[in-house]
Formats: C-alpha cells, structure tokens, sequence
C-alpha cells in the first residue's frame, strides 16, 4: 500500500537538545541512558503533530543559564511506495496539497517546520507552523549555517485528522484509562453506537435481568421493600424503588466496565493483576484504537497515516514478554517510534532501527551505518555484542578487555579509584572472548557514539597488539591507539603484568585463602606446609596458578590488591585517566 513516512527530524532549542538531526524508519527503536533526551524528541513530535497544551517555559534550552528565545522543529516528510516510487500517491497528494509538497530529482518530500516562541505579555508559548522551500544539509552553504537558519517560508497549518499523532507513556494503567474519557479506550467507549431497535431490545433484556436479580434475591428483596416507605416520607403517590444490579441504559455500560483476564476458566479482575498485565493491556488498547480509525478511513476511502511515539513499552514486563511486546508493536499501523531502556527490546529490533541517545555536554544521535557493512559484519554485531551483551545500549562508557579476567577484576579497580560503582557512572565492563573479537564491538560502539576503551594483553610475540591496532583501524574509527588502548607491557597479559607490577604478595595471599582444611587438626598440620609451598613459588609457577582458574582468582586478586596499601597498577591507572577525561569525571580518591 502507498503511505509517507516521516524520514528525519531535526530539532533546535527543545529541552536538553540543542541541535539534533534524526533519520527515522517506519519502526525506530530510541536507545540509550536516562536523561539522554528521548523522552524530549517523542514530545518534539508530540509538538508538531499532536496536543501541544504541555509546552511551558520550561521546555526551552537552558544554556550557560538563559534560555533560548526559539524552538525549531523541521520535519521531512516523503512517499513511502510499494513499488518504491519518489512521488506521492493521488491521495496522498490531494491530503497534502501540492503548495507543500515539493518535488526533487530525488523525488518528492514535504519539508515542515515548526517555531515555538515564548509570549512575555501572555506568559505561554505560542507555536507557528510553515512549509519550507526546501529541504537543505544539516550544515549549509559556504560559509557554513545551521539548518535552523533558513528561512521558514510560507506560514501555514499542517495538522491532517487522516495524520493522528498518538502518545503514551510509561505510566499507563489499564484501570486508569477505563476511568478516564480522555484515555483511548475511554474514547472507544463514548463511541459505542447501537440501532434504536437494538438498544430497546437489550434494555429490556437488561430489566429483566435486574427483576430477576432483585426478586430471587431476600437480601435485595428486604432493602426495596424498605425503600419505598420513601413514598410516604416524600408525600408522593407516583414515586418508585428501583433496584438494578445491574446498568439500566446502554448509555451508561462504560461506567461499570470491567475487565477479566485468566487462564482457561480461572479470570479475574484487572485489579488482582500485577501493572505488567495492566500497562500491557493498556497498550493494546491503542491498538484497538489505531484500527477503529483505519476501519473508518476505509469506509471513506480516505488516506490513514497514524504516528505512534510509545515510551517505555518494557514497563512491568518480564524479559520474554517485552521481546513478544516488540513484534506487536511493530504490527501497528503506522509509523512507530519506541522510546526504550529494555536491552530485550533492542536486542530483537532490526539494526537498521536502532537510534541511540547518548548525552555527555550535549546530546548526540547515533546510528549503525548498515550500508556500509557486509552480511559478516552484521552477523558478528548480532551475535557477539548485540545476543551477549544487550545491556551496553544504555551504557555511558564501555572497557573492553580480552576475557573474564578484566571483566571481574577491573569494576573492583574502578571503585576503588574513583570511589564509586562503575554501575553508578554508567560504564561497562566487557570481556569479548579474544583478543580478536573486539571490532564488532568498536563498530557498535562508535556508530551510537558510546566511549569506549581498550586494556589489551600484549604478548604472543606481538601478534596480539598487531591484531588489536587492525582492528582499530578496520574500523575507521579517528581516533588514535593514544587515546583509547592500553598495552601490557611486552609479553604480558593481564596475569602476568599483576606479577610484573610487584603484587606476588596479595597473589599468594589469595591462593592461601582458598585452601579448605577438614577440622582444626587438620589445619594446624597442613596449613604450614600450604604456607612454605605457595611463598617459595617463583614468578613462572605463581602465573600457572593464575592462568588455571581466572575467573575464580581474577575478584580475590583484585579486592586484596585494594585492600593493601599499595597504589594500583599503572595500566590501569592510565586506563582509568583517559575514562576520567573523556566523561569529565573528577577523582575522589586515587
């Protein structure tokens, strides 16, 4: 079927975004840590598209602690074909008008602008909306100016009811929206429609079901009969009791909905269940809507184009449930855009519709860059970071190192050196299996402008730093070996540096506390001899010990290195200086 799509949004001066550009798929997936602005680029849409009764002074840009006077949010729109077409359908262009639409050798695009201004005189925000003339770079013309600075063209509405801007947030409750007129179901309700001769018949249907109720019934039987003493009370002949359990008018079944969920034949009331079943529930509830709409612009035979902005889809929901929650989605009509902090949801969307949010001073939109990458490329981001490691989406900053060993000991180092959890700073420790595997998770973490580091082994011969700067440059990272890897010192690994770098003493403390005796006895026989052994083994025999269990002795080595009163190894000082500059983080304790 011929629809639009919105392909790219830019916005200038909305809350924490100053100047951003994003490129939007029919599904786009919003990723990254809280705080990053996802929640303000869906209310950028909110702005355009839908109810704009939010916006206040607070939603302009603070900056160095003024505000900016404008917001402006560009909006491209273009034909989304079946046969892959570049101009829009009859109906699509009689909706849009072709004084907006504006055709290209690329084919044609509707170019939107909104500008939001702050009103002194009546304290709120005001909001005009124009059609540009055209659709240029991000950056533009020589020398060079910001996309925000041309000129806003022709003043002029676009908001289209075939066009419906649909928003929902995280705090949805099924129980709530039935309550609620304004809610989409609340909506639905007021719009349930039944032929005079359908409402007679199922009134009476109705009061006979109330006579039953109430005469099969002693207790409603008692209270009636009470009641109607009301007659005599009031001085009225033609008063009467009525008692319905059940809703008396059609008009009326919406305020006693209620709602069964179960298994099989044990249902019970919203209520009993948990805000997952709730907040799912509420979202299909949109779905209900979205197709009443379509249904009815299929009668008409009218054009229907919703745009959906949904945050936090994950609320409540077990990890196996927010992957289905994923598909369902996205078997919405419309345009979809999911605003999410569930590694699961990610994980399942295609690559290609994954956009992350990561903020450090200012806010930046990152992409993968699928055109550039073969099918191998692709396949080991899936498989080695995106199926194992999920979780680094949303991270602030990733330390990638060859295995287990890094992985648990180096959050131990962290929070000793800054005096904080590394899950405090939002930075993530990665053990990629070989010293062969990092480039997939360089791609990744370039292309969604996440930092990330490298603490490398560096023995082998040198084959492992050889492989480890190809891999850089493979990448096509700009960034140099200075500012992101660390080495070992040549011929070490991880094991072998800690013993270079002088910490035999916490080592053999460590492989002393392991020992288990069978009772006192046992210790006061044995451990001697445990002592004499461990201390007198040289340097090549205390590596063996390391290098057989790793992921065992990698925590205890590092927690006795922290608990002594030596300074920490200087790789990983380095390692930690150059995090401390790239995030901004101040040392608290050394």
């Amino acid at each position: 079927m011929d629809t639009i799509l919105i392909k790219t949004v830019r916005v200038n001066g909305f809350r924490g975004l100053k100047n951003i550009e994003i490129n939007l798929e029919p599904t786009t997936v919003l990723t990254g840590m809280n705080n990053a602005g996802k929640t303000s680029f869906l209310k950028a849409l909110q702005v355009v598209f839908g109810n704009r009764h939010f916006l206040s002074f607070d939603d302009f840009h603070i900056e160095e602690n003024s505000s900016i006077s404008m917001i402006t949010i560009d909006v491209l729109i273009v034909p989304l074909n079946e046969d892959a077409s570049q101009n829009f359908s009859e109906d699509w262009e009689i909706l849009l008008t072709t004084d907006r639409i504006k055709p290209s050798l690329d084919g044609d695009f509707v170019p939107l602008r909104t500008i939001v201004r702050f009103d002194e005189v009546r304290n709120t925000p005001t909001v005009k909306q124009y059609i540009l003339e055209d659709w240029v770079d991000f950056e533009y013309g020589d020398p060079k100016h910001n996309w925000y600075e041309l000129d806003n063209g022709n003043e002029v509405s676009f908001r289209f009811e075939e066009v419906p801007f649909f928003y929902m947030d995280a705090q949805r409750d099924i129980l709530e929206d039935i309550k609620l007129k304004s809610s989409y179901i609340g909506k639905m309700l007021s719009k349930i429609e039944y032929t005079p001769e359908d409402i007679e018949d199922i009134e009476n249907q109705i009061q006979s079901l109330n006579e039953s109720a109430v005469e099969k019934s002693e207790i409603l039987t008692i209270v009636k009969d009470a009641l109607t003493e009301l007659n005599s009370a009031m001085n009225s002949s033609n008063g009467g009791i009525e008692i319905t359990p059940f809703t008396k008018k059609i008009r009326d079944l919406n305020k006693g909905l209620t709602i069964n969920y179960g298994d099989g034949d044990n249902t019970f009331l919203m209520e009993y269940h948990g805000m997952g079943t709730r907040s799912w529930s509420s979202l299909l509830t949109l779905k209900a809507f979205i197709e009443l709409f379509n249904t009815n612009s299929e009668k008409t035979n009218s054009v229907f184009f919703p745009i959906i902005a949904i945050e936090e889809p994950e609320s409540h929901l077990h990890p196996n449930a927010q992957k289905r929650l994923y598909s369902q989605i996205n078997s919405f009509k419309g345009q979809k855009i999911i605003s999410t902090h569930s590694p699961y949801i990610a994980s399942v969307a295609n690559l290609r519709e994954i956009r992350s949010f990561y903020k450090n001073n200012l806010v930046k939109i990152g992409a993968l860059p699928m055109s550039t990458f073969q099918c191998e490329d692709i396949r080991k981001i899936n498989r080695q970071v995106i199926s194992t490691k999920g979780e680094i989406f949303f991270s602030k900053c990733i330390v990638l190192g060859e295995g287990e060993t890094e992985e648990q000991a180096l959050p131990v180092f962290f929070e000793k050196h800054f005096n904080g959890s590394s899950i405090e700073y939002g930075i993530d420790f990665i053990g990629v299996g070989s010293f062969g595997n990092y480039l997939p998770f360089i791609r990744f973490a370039e292309s969604l402008n996440i930092p990330w580091f490298i603490l490398s082994d560096n023995d082998d011969s040198g084959n492992v730093r050889t492989s480890v700067l190809r891999q850089l440059t493979t990448s096509g990272s700009a960034k140099q070996e200075s500012d992101c890897i660390v080495f070992a010192d040549n011929e070490n690994d991880f094991e072998k540096q800690l013993i270079n770098d002088g910490f035999q003493d916490e080592i053999k403390k460590v492989l002393l506390s392991l020992k288990t005796y069978t009772n006192e006895q046992h210790e006061s026989v044995q451990k001697p001899r445990d002592e004499a052994e461990i201390n007198g083994l040289s340097d090549e025999e205390l590596y063996e010990y390391l290098t057989k269990e790793k992921a065992q002795f990698a925590p205890l080595v590092a927690n006795e290195i922290v608990n002594s009163e030596k300074a920490l190894p200087n790789k990983i000082i380095n390692l930690f200086t150059k995090i401390a500059t790239e995030l901004n983080i101040e040392v608290q304790n050394g």
